[in-house]
């Protein structure tokens, strides 16, 4: 696994399948440097980093969760600096949290075969809130580069945040552009506000979780299909 150069800006670790791991962004900055995402777990978070050392990059100040599903976030006790998630994000990771510390793993590992992969090595599963929530938008100077943390509508989950580095014209998307987890559902109302609300940020580049980067037309055509 190599680490990809994007833009200017903008690196990323990319998906695999198997552990059902999303890309894993890097955004550096004069000041600071963010991560979009913080990992299916902690050892998803390490080896993402080892990736960063690898090239000099320095480890993110700023960790920021584009929606709360576990391979996008568990990982998330093993971060550098501090996480942001929107107010709902973090209401549904607290819950996983209380579940998993009351009643074990058991369900959390029914979900997916492609969990039990990337924990298979035993390795415990720990949820953590995040250190700051927002609320609609929020906007972040690296120095260099403005990142606009942007909560949207969309038919993946009830708490997606899109990402989007101003300078390099590259939004995040997550996982906001595919069907609702558990009922395979792709909402089409859900669908045209998520179109309407990329149309309006006009980025050239867009990343999914689980997908190469793609420029904002293939992205929009997809979400409507």
């Amino acid at each position: 696994m190599e680490l990809k150069r994007l833009t200017e800006h903008i690196w990323y670790m990319p998906y695999e399948t198997e552990r059902d791991r999303p890309n894993l962004g890097y955004i550096r900055g004069e000041r600071w440097s963010l991560a979009v995402d913080a990992g299916h777990s902690e050892a998803h978070t390490k080896e993402f980093y080892e990736l960063l050392e690898k090239e000099n990059l320095p480890l993110p100040s700023i960790t920021v969760l584009t929606h709360w599903h576990w391979d996008h976030t568990f990982g998330m006790h093993a971060v550098n600096g501090l996480c942001i998630a929107n107010e709902l994000t973090d209401k549904h990771l607290m819950q996983w949290k209380e579940k998993i510390e009351n009643n074990g793993t058991d369900e959390f590992f029914s979900l997916s075969e492609s969990i039990r992969c990337e924990y298979k090595e035993n390795d415990k599963v720990i949820v953590k809130t995040a250190d700051m929530t927002f609320s609609g938008e929020m906007t972040l100077n690296l120095g260099d580069v403005t990142v606009k943390l942007i909560q949207a509508e969309s038919p993946h989950t009830d708490d997606s945040t899109l990402v989007y580095v101003c300078e390099d014209k590259t939004l995040f998307l997550g996982d906001s552009t595919c069907q609702e987890f558990s009922t395979g559902i792709k909402n089409k109302t859900l669908c045209k506000k998520l179109y309407d609300t990329i149309k309006d940020i006009n980025p050239e580049i867009c990343l999914e979780g689980h997908w190469t980067s793609t420029d904002t037309e293939d992205s929009l055509s997809d979400l409507m299909q």
